[in-house]
């Protein structure tokens, strides 16, 4: 009845910026009416938005840009301009309070604020990637030398700071689990 697709890519740029691209398509498998566009047929877009975000190598938001394709209310394309609050903001720990400071509620729009959610998971895996083949990757080969601990550890299982990923990495930040009585 129907679908949604979101789709999300990460580009390293010749500027040593990044871009972080995502782009929602809802559309309906039958013919349908709505009160403000009228007579829609199957397939066509209920939705069609793009956001593209410019980080810089810090996850600092350098730019925002924000498409509205195919909206089913004229109103919608009024939420565009509030995600330009997002500028200056990092992507990473309270990265959803940003989005909504700057976009909750009437000022912006659900579904480009859901894209926004999911891109910052996106520039992570971007960023902070594996090597591409044809350089070597310092981000995991110096982990050892890093001084402050990474955001991202305790976010998720794989990073738990008593589990193996992180005391292979990051051992300075590694943590021994204790056993069910509490002890170390």
């Amino acid at each position: 009845m129907h679908t949604r697709s979101i789709v999300c890519e990460g580009f390293e740029r010749e500027d040593g910026l990044w871009d972080i691209e995502a782009r929602i398509i809802d559309t309906k498998t039958y013919p349908y009416d709505e009160p403000f566009r009228g007579h829609r047929d199957a397939g066509s877009h209920v939705h069609d938005m793009a956001v593209r975000l410019t980080l810089d190598s810090g996850m600092i938001v350098r730019g925002v840009e924000v498409d509205m394709a195919s909206t089913p209310y004229n109103a919608c394309q009024g939420a565009a301009p509030s995600f330009q609050g997002l500028i200056g903001r990092k992507v990473g720990s309270g990265w959803r309070a940003a989005v909504s400071e700057a976009a909750g509620g009437t000022k912006g729009c659900t579904h480009v604020r859901e894209l926004l959610y999911v891109m910052a998971t996106v520039a992570f895996q971007a960023m902070v990637g594996w090597s591409d083949g044809d350089n070597a990757d310092k981000r995991h080969q110096d982990s050892a030398q890093v001084q402050q601990r990474p955001y991202f550890l305790d976010g998720c299982r794989a990073w738990a700071s008593d589990g193996e990923v992180v005391v292979t990495l990051y051992p300075q930040f590694a943590v021994r689990p204790t056993d069910r009585d509490g002890a170390a």
